[in-house]
């Protein structure tokens, strides 16, 4: 462990040791993440550029909203529920279910009640922005049903159920390709609605919440508690998911897929690693780390997080666009460009995990990093993709990404001196 002190090294060690058990969890619920991405991919060379353009949109339609939805309090479950006491637990279950299902059933009523708005803005129509919503609605209810198991501890039951759900997913994918032979999107959308609502069924009925436990005071408190963490998952939701739709709007729909493959795939394909290997193992470690300490270490390693994950994403392009072929051409200046995107991406992240590890000052000064470079790097993002189409798309990612990470590194140094 080269560059940290004795000390350092020996809490490093120590605190792996006793994280061990975190290693079959984290490796079965990446095989999962892998299984999912494998499926997109199924999905991207059998449907079609244009087939799976669609696809995009619609996922891109439900990211966003799914921000809106879920208010954050899957993050908020991760925290409350392993800190209160199991007399408490059917009470935040309970209230953070129905409090998300109310709000989830408010937000698609009004978004259909504005369709005629909504589509005119988009460009897209009333079956897609309906499919949008219930895609948002199937992940919402997942990933609050994941962070209750999580939030319980029940890591190893959630990711084999995780494994069970991607694998169902892949099979009717499959399905749909080699035996129906279907080349539109809408059946692998409803696929992955079913296959959604079917992980948050199982999970909630495993997390064992008490219906008649609901509390209205608990969930104003739930809501503040997830009020700065919605805005900074509102931001980067816009930031990071404005791409697609600007796409949409200034190039045909096969460069929507194309893109897609190029730059939308890794991207979550890293963050679902990203995710889970944090997850379950970095952040107790952040969360306790001293702050100063913790940002003077994400500053010497962010530019090796940066170039060793475009190194990868590059790399492991070959793989995809051989799986592709056909409508996906391969050009390696264009996936240069998603890699480097990607690894200013991934390092990004890296400081906006650790923001948050650190409580209200930690969300406010990213909150405030995100609202300060949205107007500039938006605007380029919609001037380069007007302009070069798929490749200004590419590039305007890598620009959004780097106006960011310069932002958030900068003020991070000053707010974080000692």
């Amino acid at each position: 462990m080269p560059g940290l002190s004795a000390p350092e090294r020996r809490s490093t060690r120590g605190w792996l040791a006793a994280h061990r058990w975190a290693a079959g969890p984290t490796l079965v619920s990446t095989l999962a993440s892998a299984i999912a991405a494998a499926t997109t991919l199924v999905i991207a060379r059998g449907a079609g550029a244009a087939a799976f353009g669609d696809f995009t949109v619609v996922l891109s339609i439900a990211l966003i909203v799914t921000v809106g939805m879920l208010t954050s309090l899957h993050y908020v479950m991760l925290q409350e529920l392993p800190r209160a006491a199991p007399e408490e637990r059917p009470a935040l279950l309970t209230t953070a279910l129905l409090a998300t299902l109310a709000v989830s059933a408010a937000l698609a009523g009004l978004a259909l009640l504005a369709a005629p708005l909504l589509t005119a803005a988009l460009n897209v129509d009333t079956g897609t922005l309906a499919a949008g919503l219930a895609l948002a609605a199937s992940m919402t209810v997942n990933q609050l049903a994941e962070s209750f198991l999580r939030g319980l501890k029940r890591f190893a039951f959630v990711a084999w159920l995780k494994l069970a759900v991607a694998l169902c997913y892949l099979g009717a994918a499959c399905f749909c390709l080699l035996v129906l032979g279907v080349r539109e999107a809408e059946p692998y959308l409803a696929a992955l609605i079913v296959t959604n609502a079917g992980f948050a069924v199982v999970a909630v009925a495993a997390a064992r919440p008490r219906l008649g436990a609901w509390s209205a005071r608990l969930a104003g408190t739930l809501y503040r508690h997830g009020g700065w963490v919605t805005a900074i998952a509102a931001l980067s939701g816009v930031l990071f998911g404005v791409d697609v739709i600007f796409l949409n709007h200034w190039a045909p729909a096969a460069d929507v897929g194309v893109y897609s493959v190029y730059n939308g795939f890794p991207k979550r394909l890293m963050g679902v690693v990203f995710t889970d290997g944090i997850g379950l193992a970095l952040l107790p470690l952040m969360a306790t780390t001293d702050k100063p300490l913790l940002m003077r270490r994400i500053a010497r390693l962010a530019p090796a997080v940066a170039v060793a994950t475009a190194v990868l994403s590059f790399a492991a392009s070959l793989v995809f666009f051989l799986l592709m072929r056909g409508a996906y051409p391969y050009a390696p200046e264009l996936m240069a460009l998603s890699a480097l995107g990607i690894g200013l991406h991934t390092a990004f992240n890296l400081y906006s995990v650790a923001l948050s590890m650190d409580g209200v000052r930690g969300a406010k000064v990213l909150a405030g990093c995100l609202l300060v470079s949205a107007p500039p790097a938006l605007a380029v993002l919609a001037v380069c993709v007007r302009r070069e189409g798929l490749t200004g798309g590419l590039v305007g990612f890598a620009l959004v990404n780097l106006v960011l990470l310069a932002v958030v590194g900068t003020t991070a140094a000053r707010r974080y001196r000692s």
